[in-house]
This record gives C-alpha cells, structure tokens and sequence, in this order.
C-alpha cells in the first residue's frame, strides 16, 4: 500500500468513503508507469488524478477554459488517505463533491474507486482559491463557476 496507508499510532482509522458519498466524477486508466517498485500505484500519482478529476468536471461543465480563463484555481491545500492498493491494469473512477464553498476558495473531496467496487480505495481534499490570472489576487467565484460547483456540493 502507498504510504500513509496504515494509522497514526493511538489514532483511530477512519473508514472509507463510499461511491454514493460522492457526487459526479469520471474513468482514469492506469499506466504502467504509474506503478512503483512496491508494486502499485505511486502514492504522488493519486494527486495528480484529483486534480484531473476536478479540472475535468468544471471543463466539463463549461466552468473553465484553462488557455483563457480570467479567473484560476490555485491549489493551496492537499491531503490523502489510503485504504487499499490500485495498481497497473486497474481502471479507477474518481468521484469528486464540495465539501465546502467559499466566496474566492472551495474545499473538493475527491474517492477514487478502483473498478466497479464502492469502497473507497484512497479519498483525499484539495482547496483551490480562486485568483485572477493575470495578478493572482483571490477573486470572487463566477457564477458559472458556482453554478457548476452547487451541483456537487454536499
């Protein structure tokens, strides 16, 4: 299992999340490469598929054009937790909701399921604030943007 996989000495487990605990998402294929010498999926990888998993959805949802958009996401917060391996050929889903929603900044969740199964393999937060492209000073979220962002909000 990536790191982190096992708890905090004297710190409870939390269980893992559920697909239903998730609101939209989409199909990420493994690679090869994504594997380490451990035999599954290096734990940095699962970042990566977050972050692809959210710019999917609001590209997805005409929220974000990442060429010209005046307003981007910066990622300011992330964290993982690992419950279960994923490993090359594994196909993932990665389900994401808000778990919280600000006037310049949202919090995502974000379940990452390896095949059809409905536990959690590993689940994780990242909180994006939103800034002006040109001077990165925080900017209020479209309404575009929080339209997209209300229909997974929990």
């Amino acid at each position: 299992m990536p790191s982190g996989s096992m708890p905090m000495p004297g710190k409870e487990r939390t269980p893992p999340p559920l697909w239903d605990d998730y609101r939209g998402g989409s199909s990420i294929t493994t690679r090869w490469n994504d594997n380490d010498p451990y035999g599954h999926v290096n734990n940095a990888v699962y970042y990566f598929w977050f972050d692809s998993a959210v710019n999917r959805y609001l590209i997805e949802q005409g929220a974000l054009n990442i060429e010209k958009s005046d307003v981007i996401g910066l990622v300011v917060q992330t964290s993982c937790e690992y419950f279960a391996p994923i490993a090359f050929p594994d196909l993932v889903e990665a389900r994401i909701r808000v778990e919280k929603l600000g006037r310049t900044s949202v919090t995502y969740g974000v379940g990452l399921f390896r095949g059809d199964e409905k536990t959690a393999s590993a689940a994780g937060s990242f909180t994006h604030v939103y800034v002006n492209r040109e001077n990165r000073r925080p900017t209020p979220l479209s309404a575009p943007l929080r339209s997209a962002l209300e229909l997974i909000t929990l």
